[in-house]
């Protein structure tokens, strides 16, 4: 194959060379069974933080989205919104602050709810996330943010959007979000994005092509 890859793409075969994308067969905590799992805890060392950064920095890079700070929700979010401040200022000569929360509030010295930049009013902040299963983190986040200071969330970035419907809701996670917060979720890949890499030959499961689809069609949105 010597078709140029797109990033999003090259993201795909990143996630299957990594065993974080499987396909096979899955139960989820949903209780759904799934042809596909994503576990994005098999990302654990230096090369593979510094190729997830690229790819976050990408996304928000052909979003065209503006902000000052990239925020990490702890724990997962806080290596990736590192990672991606690197990228940002090594690959895009863009530089742009960071902070992530802490789980406990501290009482001494500094203080505050949050580590690295301290946040200000009608900053302009992307939080940076590994997926999206309900929205759960994001609505433990804003309550946060907002007791810090009253900044402008410019948008949410995470690795796949499974768009695939809520438990009690015909929308996705990702759609719940921004119906209740306002708040955009761009994603590096979406669900769609997958199955097509499989019917180019990027990655292997061309025999989970039919599984996939059927998925899709009892769980997915648009």
């Amino acid at each position: 194959m010597h078709m140029e890859l797109t990033y999003k793409q090259q993201f795909i075969k990143f996630m299957v060379d990594n065993g974080v994308l499987k396909f096979g067969e899955f139960t989820l905590k949903s209780g759904r069974k799934a042809p596909y799992f994503i576990n994005t805890g098999n990302y654990k060392t230096g090369s593979q933080l510094a190729r997830l950064g690229k790819y976050y920095a990408a996304c928000i890079q052909q979003n065209g989205l503006k902000a000052e700070t990239l925020v990490g929700p702890a724990y997962k979010g806080i290596p990736l919104a590192v990672t991606t401040a690197v990228s940002l200022a090594n690959d895009y000569g863009v530089d742009m602050n960071y902070c992530f929360d802490r789980k406990e509030v501290k009482d001494h010295g500094e203080g505050g709810l949050f580590v690295g930049k301290q946040l200000v009013n009608d900053e302009k902040v992307i939080l940076i996330e590994d997926v999206m299963t309900s929205g759960k983190a994001l609505r433990e986040m804003l309550p946060k943010l907002k007791a810090a200071a009253n900044v402008e969330i410019a948008g949410m970035i995470i690795s796949v959007d499974r768009m695939e419907k809520g438990l009690e809701s015909q929308l996705s996670a990702v759609q719940e979000v921004y119906k209740e917060f306002g708040v955009k979720v761009y994603s590096i890949v979406t669900m769609s994005d997958i199955i097509e890499a499989i019917e180019l030959g990027i990655i292997e499961g061309k025999e989970y092509i039919s599984k996939m689809k059927e998925y899709r069609a009892t769980y997915g949105v648009e």
